[in-house]
């Protein structure tokens, strides 16, 4: 129960209240959000209505066919959302203090990382810490960046260089990036190639909103990517289409494994421009308190990694 003192008077806020504000300004739908919370549409709208009849405004206007934020609605919300993240953080800090590590920690994870990373440290996590249950949400970066300040993900793994302002971010691989082409495509052998012997018009990139799009370009030195027409939705589909002779394209040295050993048809070659292309960090929000689990999770990644790859 949260107490707020307006014009002298003691005004009642439950975590409750806070939680089916939430659900409606997140669903826009109070039937969508009741089901979120596990109640009835009618205690849901019960518990809105005591909340706006304390503080005396009305954070959502309704009817029978939308839901609309009001003005003061939308600084309400943003302040129960701040509510809410101490609220779960004090909770972690609590279990911090019970036991050694989180039962339950999610976790986010970009599509270029999770079907690649997950598989090698998964296992090891289960053998670690068997009474941990991991909720894991992939997603692209800015998703998950947004999940992470607004408390809907503990942490996610992402691949750097990228924006995260305002965040902190823990280091635990980094890895280089490798050319696959079909063999109909090259002449001779190749220890190694310059991104400028890649044809422009051949190489294919994945679309926009990737960061491992953005990280190839800058690998690469590209600054314009308009010559390049074909994008994909995942590495997966770009190895295919190289597969078809379609083009060639880059892949990090993480996903060569699944994606390129099992096609006799195609060869992969490193990049020779210098690296590391890429880094993979844990990404929390500063007042994230299972600090403990972060760095836990840290070394077993790394650990995992470099056995994986006979480091």
């Amino acid at each position: 129960m949260y107490f707020i003192f307006d014009k002298f008077e003691l005004v009642m806020i439950s975590v409750q209240q806070i939680k089916y504000i939430l659900a409606v300004a997140k669903t826009l739908n109070f039937k969508k959000a009741a089901d979120i919370c596990f109640v009835s549409p009618s205690t849901l709208s019960n518990g809105i209505s005591e909340f706006e009849k304390n503080l005396g405004v009305h954070i959502f206007e309704r009817d029978n066919k939308k839901v609309i934020i009001t003005k003061i609605g939308k600084e309400i919300i943003k302040r129960s959302k701040d509510i809410k993240m101490q609220i779960d953080d004090l909770d972690k800090v609590s279990k911090e203090h019970s036991q050694n590590f989180e039962k339950k920690i999610s976790l986010g994870v970009i599509p270029t990382i999770g079907p690649y990373f997950l598989p090698i440290v998964l296992p090891n996590i289960q053998n670690q810490f068997p009474e941990m249950s991991l909720e894991i949400v992939e997603g692209k970066s800015a998703t998950l960046i947004e999940q992470v300040r607004d408390g809907d993900l503990d942490m996610a793994v992402l691949a750097l260089p990228y924006k995260t302002k305002g965040l902190l971010a823990f280091k635990f691989w980094s890895e280089n990036f490798y050319w696959i082409t079909h063999r109909d495509h090259l002449n001779e052998s190749k220890k190694k190639i310059k991104a400028k012997d890649i044809t422009d018009n051949q190489l294919m990139l994945l679309e926009d909103g990737h960061c491992f799009k953005d990280h190839v370009l800058a690998a690469c030195k590209i600054k314009n990517d308009s010559k390049h027409k074909i994008r994909a939705s995942s590495l997966s589909t770009l190895v295919q289409l190289v597969a078809g002779n379609m083009g060639t394209t880059l892949v990090p040295h993480m996903a060569t494994n699944e994606l390129i050993n099992s096609n006799n048809d195609l060869l992969k070659i490193p990049l020779a421009e210098p690296g590391p292309h890429r880094e993979l960090a844990i990404i929390i929000r500063p007042t994230y308190p299972g600090i403990k689990n972060v760095e836990a999770l840290k070394n077993l990644f790394k650990k995992s990694l470099k056995k994986y790859h006979n480091i």
